[in-house]
């Protein structure tokens, strides 16, 4: 057990940290979610009620699709652009998606590689793309249910203002879909374009997300 936590600590501390956070948004947004419903006059509701409400969903759902579009783009970007002294980068020589005796793909595998990076043909084709297309597909995933919960969350908003509900087509061209969707999108932009940059210059020791302390700024692809 102790060697099976060690191995896997990084997965399953950000799985903790990812549940406390989901706990602190329900808790939070179930208080918030009352405190506004008691300024319109209507009765609070229970935390269960909450969490299956449309409110909660399009919260919570509008963070997941950001954060798999920043993934699913940067998985698919970092294969032909390269960021000079980045350790996010590939070298400037690497651009593309580099021969079967780089990727050790075909008869290139070694005896550890796994099978469908061997076996040729659509299965490696595949297993060579995969983690980009599921990084792209649970954002499609998240962003379709986004847009069902933002949907029902506005009508919601509609109905107790007694304006006429949208049709879901009708609110994938309304205001708050996009204000939405932006507002989470820049925010992930600004974060992948600083650590790009920013890992030029600045160091963490120890990390593989950074250059080794004394490596040159213009060291491109070395971690830490």
């Amino acid at each position: 057990m102790r060697r099976f936590l060690r191995d896997n600590g990084l997965s399953l501390a950000f799985g903790v940290l990812f549940l406390g956070s989901l706990v602190g948004q329900a808790l939070a947004g179930v208080a918030e979610f009352n405190e506004r419903r008691e300024s319109e006059g209507l009765a609070a509701v229970s935390l269960g009620r909450y969490l299956t409400s449309s409110s909660f969903a399009v919260d919570t759902m509008e963070n997941w699709q950001s954060e798999y579009l920043q993934f699913s783009l940067y998985v698919f970007a970092t294969v032909w652009l390269v960021q000079r002294g980045s350790p996010e980068s590939k070298e400037e020589d690497q651009v593309g998606p580099e021969s079967d005796e780089d990727q050790l793909v075909g008869r290139h595998a070694g005896p550890g590689s796994p099978a469908w990076a061997a076996a040729g043909g659509s299965r490696t084709a595949l297993f060579s793309r995969s983690l980009g297309l599921l990084m792209g597909g649970i954002f499609l995933l998240t962003w379709a249910a986004m847009s069902i919960a933002g949907w029902a969350a506005f009508n919601a908003e509609q109905l107790t203002s007694h304006q006429d509900p949208v049709s879901w087509l009708g609110y994938l061209g309304h205001a708050d879909f996009w204000s939405r969707t932006f507002q989470n999108w820049q925010s992930e932009m600004l974060a992948v374009g600083s650590m790009a940059i920013f890992a030029v210059y600045l160091r963490q020791r120890g990390s593989p997300e950074s250059k080794p302390v004394g490596a040159a700024h213009g060291d491109t692809g070395q971690t830490g």
